[in-house]
């Protein structure tokens, strides 16, 4: 029995190695492959954890018990707010970048659906309330934001360790550019307020400056991801 649980192990690994070096070797932003790694490396015991670490504060807490979500998004009507708000920084952000919103699916009915499908459909709305741009190094600061503020799991260390082996790899230039990144990102997510919960389509009109300062996202570091 110990020789077939090692095997499992041993196999298990050897599967999510290989996702992990299918990652590292596709084009930055590949989704399909971040979603196969998602898979393998998530666990239930792992998600708990999460969950756990969620509900540790009331907002968190109450998004996981009531499991809001963001619903579908006009782009094209939050373009028309005025240009200091989140609405139409959000909207800018995606127009600009050729993104769209993700559909408003169905999701299984348990806590660890909601969160990914919660992470999945503000992804976005985090990049602009961080002032994280949509570059390498953006990307790297915000995976930092998210361990800081969701919890260490296993996916987020993952995607950061992808990123840190393709600078490695391929990057090495920016170095000093994605570590700037990674470190500004562990700590704005520390010292910010929680954003995981946060009801965004009932703030579209809010000053966007407004709400990072109550959301305490105004950055003291001055490193340069652009």
């Amino acid at each position: 029995m110990k020789i077939l649980e090692n095997w499992k192990q041993q196999w298990q690994s050897l599967v999510l190695g290989y996702h992990f070096m299918q990652l590292v070797k596709a084009p930055y932003g590949d989704f399909a492959k971040i979603g196969r790694l998602s898979q393998e490396i998530n666990d239930i015991y792992g998600m708990k954890l999460v969950a756990e670490f969620l509900s540790r504060y009331p907002q968190g807490k109450k998004a996981l018990q009531e499991r809001p979500r963001l619903g579908n998004v006009n782009l094209q009507e939050l373009h028309q707010l005025p240009e200091n708000t989140l609405g139409y920084a959000y909207a800018n952000h995606m127009i600009t970048n050729g993104l769209k919103p993700l559909l408003n699916r169905s999701i299984a009915d348990d806590p660890f659906s909601f969160i990914a499908a919660h992470l999945g459909e503000t992804h976005d709305i985090w990049h602009v309330v961080t002032g994280c741009p949509t570059n390498k190094a953006g990307e790297i600061k915000l995976e930092a934001f998210y361990v800081a503020q969701i919890y260490p799991s296993r996916f987020w260390i993952a995607l950061l360790a992808k990123n840190l082996l393709k600078t490695a790899l391929e990057d090495i230039e920016l170095c000093e550019q994605h570590f700037d990144a990674l470190t500004q990102g562990w700590l704005l997510g520390k010292q910010a307020e929680p954003l995981f919960g946060i009801q965004w389509n009932q703030l579209w009109e809010m000053p966007l400056e407004q709400l990072r300062t109550q959301l305490k996202l105004n950055s003291q570091f001055s490193f340069n991801l652009v």
